[in-house]
């Protein structure tokens, strides 16, 4: 069976796929496969709270194996796996499907292969940190220029939703993760952009190369602009590895003054030197630090990376600045909860690796820092050298809080840490009175795990919230 020729138009009958994960990107993809006449199974070892979605594939034809022990045997005949992102490469039914020679999919692949005759441009995002910031800045970029724009992919709505959505779209923003890109070949971005790359998902990946390398996917067969990081070399490794498409352009952004063929500051003016007539003598405007919602460096480079996705697709100075003022960060990413006792409570539950921790920490001055969670393989040392001037205490929790206990006793020894037990119903209640008894005025109570929260929490979201509530908690107590 020729996989490769079926599109969008094409007739999938007789398609025999498996779906492994029915998640929001599994469902999606399942969904997809059943409207276009395939044969879908679906696979997951977890039972879905919401099961009127379940209900709505079965009544379509679907056959769903869920449940512990489903995924156990790839199902009988298979064509197809279209696997969902958190699926490593090690999942017993995936290595079956790649020793047999069936093709493996992700969801981005597929979504990809259905886009149909007359698709909308993407304009793709990847980076340890920093990805939906800028997806979401870039969304509100092409929105002040007048299209009809789309924040797609690892920022929540599935990439294949958005192609197989009727009325469509003009272009996509679309923020895509290591996992994501792992499982992709045929991706040809108009532009995409590596922001960062720093050791995350080793527990997945197996080596820092394999994760870099799953990054610089992004840039294979990018049609016009591969915007890269100035300040961290392994981005700009990575677009010159790439085999991409004649014509395109390498365009780094910077936060000091741009080189021609770059964006970049110029004092605290957002300049464009890679989209104009002449790159030698002058420079377009984009905007200000001040049009910031938050001027701490990472922002700004967010900004850069967004800005050059938008000039590369010819979306105007105007725009570029328009959409930056009107962004609004989404929660849980450097919220200040409350202020109490001249201590701020800040919640940046979204930092879940050491890269976007460290970051956190270095927009303040004096930090209680609660810290811990699923490491995934990271190691905090880096983090703790650099930081160790700015913290005052450290609150510790999660099935990996030793590896960042260690760190800090290695690297500041000085720095006074209390572990809180996992399991325990007030566990947020006792993280906050514990940072708060460390805290002094002018200190920040800073969650930035650096970790993972599903061993403890259903994900940063709601361990974010659960932050947020023990600290209004204590500010009604006081």
């Amino acid at each position: 069976m020729n996989l490769a020729a079926l599109g969008r138009e094409s007739s999938w009958e007789g398609v025999r796929a498996v779906v492994c994960g029915f998640g929001v990107s599994g469902f999606a993809a399942a969904d997809a496969l059943v409207h276009l006449g395939a044969d879908v199974t679906v696979v997951d070892e977890r039972v879905p709270d919401d099961t009127d979605k379940a209900q709505l594939l079965e009544f379509l034809g679907a056959d769903l194996r869920l449940g512990p022990g489903s995924t156990e045997v790839l199902p009988e005949p298979v064509d197809l796996v279209v696997t969902s992102p958190g699926w490593p490469p090690t999942a017993p039914l995936l290595v079956e499907a790649a020793r047999r020679g069936v093709p493996v999919w992700g969801e981005v692949e597929l979504a990809w292969r259905l886009r149909g005759d007359d698709p909308a441009p993407w304009l793709c995002v990847t980076g340890t940190n920093g990805k939906t910031t800028t997806v979401q800045m870039l969304d509100a970029m092409l929105s002040a220029e007048g299209l009809r724009s789309l924040a797609v992919g690892n920022v929540g709505t599935p990439v294949i939703e958005a192609v197989m959505d009727p009325d469509g779209a003009d272009i996509l923003a679309v923020e895509l993760s290591s996992y994501q890109l792992h499982w992709s070949s045929s991706l040809a971005a108009e532009s995409a952009a590596v922001l960062n790359v720093a050791p995350d998902h080793l527990d997945w990946h197996g080596s820092t190369e394999a994760y870099a390398a799953a990054k610089g996917r992004i840039y294979q067969n990018v049609r016009r602009a591969c915007v890269y990081n100035v300040q961290d070399p392994r981005t700009e490794q990575l677009v010159r590895e790439a085999d991409v498409a004649e014509g395109a352009r390498a365009v780094g952004f910077t936060l000091e003054l741009p080189a021609p063929g770059m964006l970049g500051l110029v004092d605290d003016v957002l300049a464009d030197r890679a989209f104009v007539d002449d790159q030698q003598k002058s420079a377009a405007e984009l905007g200000s630090v001040a049009d910031l919602h938050r001027p701490a460096p990472h922002v700004v480079a967010n900004a850069l990376a967004a800005a050059a996705l938008a000039r590369a697709h010819g979306v105007s100075p105007r725009a570029v600045r328009d959409g930056l003022r009107s962004f609004r960060a989404g929660p849980h990413r450097i919220t200040v909860v409350a202020e109490i006792g001249g201590v701020r409570y800040v919640d940046d539950s979204k930092a879940t690796n050491p890269h976007a921790a460290l970051a956190s920490l270095h927009g303040v001055d004096s930090a209680v820092w609660i810290a811990g969670g699923l490491a995934k393989g990271a190691r905090f040392d880096e983090l703790v050298e650099s930081a160790r001037d700015r913290l005052h205490g450290a609150v510790l929790i999660g099935t990996d809080r030793a590896v960042v206990a260690e760190a800090l006793r290695r690297h500041a020894p000085d720095v006074p840490i209390v572990e809180v037990l996992t399991g325990e119903d007030d566990l947020m209640d006792r993280v906050v009175g514990s940072a708060t008894q460390m805290a002094r005025p002018g200190d920040t109570v800073l969650l930035a795990p650096g970790c993972a929260s599903m061993d403890q929490f259903r994900d940063y979201e709601a361990r974010g919230d659960a932050f947020a509530e023990a600290v209004r908690r204590l500010d009604e107590r006081s």
